[in-house]
C-alpha cells in the first residue's frame, strides 16, 4: 500500500494557488498547509461542502466513476446527461430536460476521462448560461488543462461572464507534471519554465497519434480522436460479436494487453427510450505510457491480427456480458 508523506509546505515552494497564476476565479486546490491534498479529495470536499440531502447533480455521460460515488456519499443524486457518440456532443435539449427544482450543480470535467473529449466554446457557453439563469454552481474537473491537441485549447468554464462566483475548479499538479503518485515531486516541478507544458504536450500528441493508428490498423473503430487527456475511447471492431468486458478480458488472456471496459463509464439515465447498445462497444485505452511500452502493446496486437488487419482470438468462451 502506497503511503503519502505528512503534508507539508516545502521550503522554497511557493503557495500552490499560484499554480491557476492570476485568475481571479473560485478555487479548491491544495493550500499552503496542505499540499498533499489530491483532486479526488478536493472534488470530494467541493461535493461535500455544497451538496445536501435530496440535492441533484448534473454530469456529463460517459462521466468518471468517483464522480458518482462522491455525489452519492453527500447524499445528493446523480443525473446524468447522455453526450452523443461518436464525437460525444452536448445536445442542450437534454441538459435541459434534466434540471428540476431539485438541481443544485453542475460538473464538467474538461479535456474529459474517458473520451479525450474537450469542450467547446458553444457547449460551455450553453453550460454556463444555465448555470446563470437558474443560479447552480459549478464544479469543473480541469486536471487535464495543459494536455490538449491538434490546436484545441482548453476553456476554464469560470472564465465566462456570471461564472467567475460560481465555480470551483478542482485539477492535479500530479497530472499536469506527470508525476502521478509523487505529489512532492509535483510540486518541486512547479519551477519549471513555461516550455515544459508544450514540451508535454507534443509528447503526449505524438501518442495519441501512435495508438490511434496501430488500433485502427488491427480493426478498431476510432471516428473520435481524442482533443485532450492521455484517453482513447475506441468503438469495438463491428464485425466482432463480443462486449466491451468479453473484448477487454480476451486482449488480457491473449495479448497481454490492458484496457478498460467502456461500460464503466456509463451510467442510467432519465433518457431511456434511447438506444444505448453502444455502452457496451467501447474500451478506454491509457497512452501515458512509455514509447517502449506503447510500442510492446502494439506489436502483440500485431501478432494477433489477421491478414484483414484485424484481431483474431484463438479461442473465448461467450458468457453473458
Amino acid at each position: 500500500m502506497q503511503r503519502h508523506q505528512p503534508r507539508r509546505r516545502l521550503p522554497g515552494l511557493p503557495c500552490t494557488s499560484s499554480y491557476k497564476k492570476t485568475l481571479p476565479f473560485l478555487l479548491l486546490i491544495p493550500t499552503s498547509t496542505s499540499t498533499g491534498m489530491c483532486r479526488e479529495s478536493a472534488f470530494a470536499a467541493a461535493v461535500f461542502a455544497i451538496i445536501d440531502q435530496g440535492d441533484e447533480v448534473i454530469l456529463f455521460d460517459p462521466s468518471y466513476e468517483t464522480y458518482e460515488g462522491c455525489i452519492t456519499m453527500a447524499r445528493g443524486i446523480p443525473v446524468f446527461v447522455p453526450l452523443d457518440p461518436p464525437h460525444w456532443t452536448l445536445d442542450p435539449n437534454k441538459l435541459m430536460q434534466s434540471i428540476t427544482g431539485r438541481t443544485k450543480a453542475i460538473v464538467l470535467n474538461s479535456p474529459q476521462n474517458p473520451t479525450g473529449k474537450v469542450f467547446t466554446k458553444d457547449e460551455l457557453e450553453t453550460i454556463a448560461e444555465v448555470c446563470c439563469r437558474r443560479d447552480f454552481l459549478a464544479i469543473t474537473d480541469e486536471v487535464y488543462e495543459h494536455i490538449t491537441f491538434d490546436n484545441e485549447k482548453h476553456i476554464s468554464l469560470a472564465s465566462f461572464t456570471g461564472m467567475q462566483e460560481r465555480t470551483i475548479i478542482t485539477s492535479s499538479l500530479s497530472k499536469t507534471f506527470s508525476v502521478t503518485g509523487w505529489r512532492e515531486a509535483a510540486l518541486t516541478a512547479l519551477r519549471s519554465p513555461p516550455e515544459y507544458f508544450e514540451s508535454l504536450r507534443r509528447d503526449y500528441e505524438l501518442k495519441r497519434d501512435y495508438i490511434v493508428e496501430f488500433l485502427a490498423g488491427v480493426g478498431f473503430k476510432i471516428q473520435f480522436k481524442p482533443q485532450g487527456s492521455f484517453f482513447l475511447f475506441a468503438e469495438i471492431p463491428e464485425s466482432c460479436p463480443l462486449s466491451d468486458v468479453e473484448y477487454v478480458t480476451e486482449l488480457i488472456k491473449q495479448a497481454g494487453v490492458v484496457a478498460v471496459p467502456g461500460r464503466g463509464f456509463f451510467h442510467k439515465k432519465k433518457f431511456s427510450q434511447e438506444d444505448c447498445c453502444y455502452q457496451k462497444r467501447y474500451i478506454r485505452f491509457a497512452f501515458c505510457k512509455s514509447n517502449a511500452t506503447l510500442a510492446a502493446a502494439a506489436q502483440r496486437l500485431g501478432d494477433l491480427s489477421e491478414a484483414t488487419g484485424c484481431l483474431k482470438f484463438h479461442s473465448f468462451d461467450r458468457k453473458d456480458a
